[in-house]
């Protein structure tokens, strides 16, 4: 497909999806949130996809709302209703997504830019790259389940100082309290998000599904989380993923996964 607001690139197992205004830097507009929809659809349905990258064009990988169309307000009440849902579907969507994404953060992540970021199994930044949520700071409010993630990642108390505040960090700060997974050399940035992505990309697709969805879901007690964990094993060993992989360790090789 083509796209308007974003770019759609494969490269083997890892699929990317580029934000594509970098004039309004990745700023998000209403067809932006749809473009992300129907890529990830893209993606799900791509049996050769194992994981996927988020990540911006220029030097921002989202600065939330796009103001200036905000503040044309040439919008109807209903409009607005349904960019606001748009956004916390775009959210939702990654979060419960079946396969892996990670967010590179590249430069700039505010407000939705933060949120998509966070809705993500990873976020790998550049060093210099900054995240934030600046929503309350101009009198709005987080969305995209921001205060269910954003405690279990960083704590109850960060997660109130980063919202409350609005302050902003940088990547070597966001991994040193648990928002990131790493923070790489501006440099070598995109070669080592590529390698990381093809690092979770190389593992079997139904145990990454099954893995991720069990922590995902925050509310499950000890007790349901047995029955869950003991279901996906059950069903992993039906697979011939799970023959290969028994296969590789007794020879003493790495596995070659199919998703089958």
């Amino acid at each position: 497909m083509t796209y308007e607001t974003i770019i759609y690139s494969k490269s083997g197992p890892t699929a990317e999806i580029r934000f594509n205004r970098p004039h309004r830097l990745n700023a998000v507009v209403s067809k932006f949130y749809s473009d992300i929809l129907s890529a990830l659809t893209e993606a799900e349905q791509d049996r050769d996809v194992r994981t996927v990258v988020l990540t911006g064009e220029g030097r921002a990988f989202c600065v939330g709302a796009d103001m200036k169309e905000h503040g044309s307000g040439t919008r109807t009440e209903l409009e607005k209703r349904e960019y606001l849902q748009r956004s916390n579907d775009v959210c939702e969507r990654i979060y419960k997504f079946p396969k892996p994404i990670i967010a590179a953060v590249n430069g700039f992540a505010l407000g939705a830019g933060a949120e998509m970021s966070c809705s993500a199994d990873f976020i790998v930044m550049k060093q210099s790259a900054q995240i934030g949520f600046p929503e309350i700071s101009i009198g709005t409010h987080v969305g995209g389940g921001i205060t269910e993630i954003l405690p279990r990642l960083v704590g109850l108390a960060k997660a109130k100082e980063l919202i409350m505040t609005g302050c902003r960090i940088d990547g070597t700060e966001a991994v040193r309290i648990g928002l990131a997974t790493r923070a790489f050399s501006d440099n070598t940035f995109e070669t080592e998000v590529a390698e990381f992505a093809r690092e979770i990309g190389s593992k079997a697709p139904y145990s990454l599904r099954f893995a991720k969805e069990n922590l995902n879901d925050a509310h499950r007690n000890y007790d349901a989380r047995l029955i869950t964990e003991l279901d996906a094993l059950r069903t992993c060993m039906l697979t011939e993923d799970w023959q290969e992989g028994v296969n590789a360790f007794a020879e003493k090789r790495s596995p070659v996964f199919t998703g089958k």
